[in-house]
C-alpha cells in the first residue's frame, strides 16, 4: 500500500512539471488551476498533494457522474463540485485531471481536448490504441499538453538506474526481468469491479509500471511475444 501512494504522489508530482508551462501568475507565482473529473478512490491522493504540495497548484473544481461524490471530494479540499459539462466549459482550468475507470479514458480526455484543455490521464490512456492515436495527434495538432501515469521513471530510484546506464557503470544490458504478485484489488479498492473489466487487470492497470520502467531504461519495444 505505501509503495501505491508514492506511486500516486509522483503523479502529482509529473503534473508540477506540466504546470511550469501555464497557468497565471497569483501572488508571484504562476496559479495553475486544475478541475478533476472522477472522484472515486484515487482522486482523495491526486487532491491531498495537488492542495498540500505545490503552491503553485489549486484545485478549483471537481466532476463526477455520480454528484454526491463530487459534492465529497470538493467539501474535503474546499473547493467546488461541477457537474463534468460544467467543468469542462470552464474557461478558467489548465488542466483536466481524468481519474475516470478506464474504459472512460479515451472519451473524458478526447471531450476535454476538443474543449481547449490540456490534458492528465490516470492509465491507460485509452483501451484501444487507435483511440490513444487519435488522442495524440489531437494534442499535436491543436498545441495542447496530454500526458499519462505511470510517471514512475521520473523517480529517484529509476533515475539512479538511468545515471548507472548512461555513465556505462554496468556495461551494456542484455536482459531485464519484471516480475509482480499482489492479493488482487480487493485488499485495497472499496470498489473493485472495475479491475475485472476490459482496460483494466494486470496487464493495463499494473503492467504499465514495469513496461515503462523498462522503456524507459532500455529503449522503445521491437517485438512482443507472449504465451500462456
Amino acid at each position: 500500500m505505501k509503495s501505491f501512494t508514492l506511486n500516486l504522489i509522483k503523479s502529482a508530482i509529473l503534473l508540477h512539471g506540466i504546470c511550469e508551462l501555464i497557468g497565471t501568475p497569483h501572488h508571484g507565482i504562476i496559479q495553475t488551476e486544475i478541475g478533476m473529473i472522477g472522484c472515486g478512490m484515487i482522486s482523495e491522493v491526486y487532491a491531498k498533494n495537488i492542495t498540500e504540495r505545490f503552491g503553485d497548484l489549486q484545485l478549483v473544481a471537481c466532476a463526477d457522474l455520480r454528484m454526491e461524490a463530487a459534492q465529497a471530494r470538493a467539501e474535503q479540499f474546499g473547493t467546488k463540485a461541477m457537474t463534468v459539462d460544467e467543468l469542462l466549459a470552464d474557461p478558467d482550468i489548465d488542466i483536466v485531471l481524468n481519474l475516470t475507470i478506464p474504459d472512460q479514458h479515451a472519451a473524458v480526455s478526447m471531450a476535454a481536448l476538443k474543449a481547449g484543455n490540456n490534458v492528465y490521464s490516470e492509465k491507460p490512456l485509452a483501451i484501444h490504441m487507435q483511440d490513444a492515436k487519435e488522442l495524440v495527434e489531437y494534442a499535436k495538432a491543436h498545441n495542447l499538453l496530454l500526458g499519462t501515469a505511470p510517471d514512475t521513471f521520473m523517480g529517484g530510484g529509476l533515475q539512479t538506474c538511468r545515471q548507472l546506464l548512461d555513465a556505462d557503470t554496468i556495461g551494456t544490458p542484455i536482459a531485464a526481468q519484471a516480475f509482480m504478485m499482489s492479493r488482487g484489488p480487493e485488499a485495497f479498492h472499496p470498489n473493485p469491479k472495475f479491475f475485472y473489466e476490459e482496460g483494466a487487470g494486470p496487464v493495463l492497470d499494473w503492467g504499465p509500471y514495469y513496461i515503462t520502467a523498462l522503456v524507459s531504461l532500455l529503449g522503445s519495444v521491437k517485438s512482443v511475444v507472449g504465451r500462456g
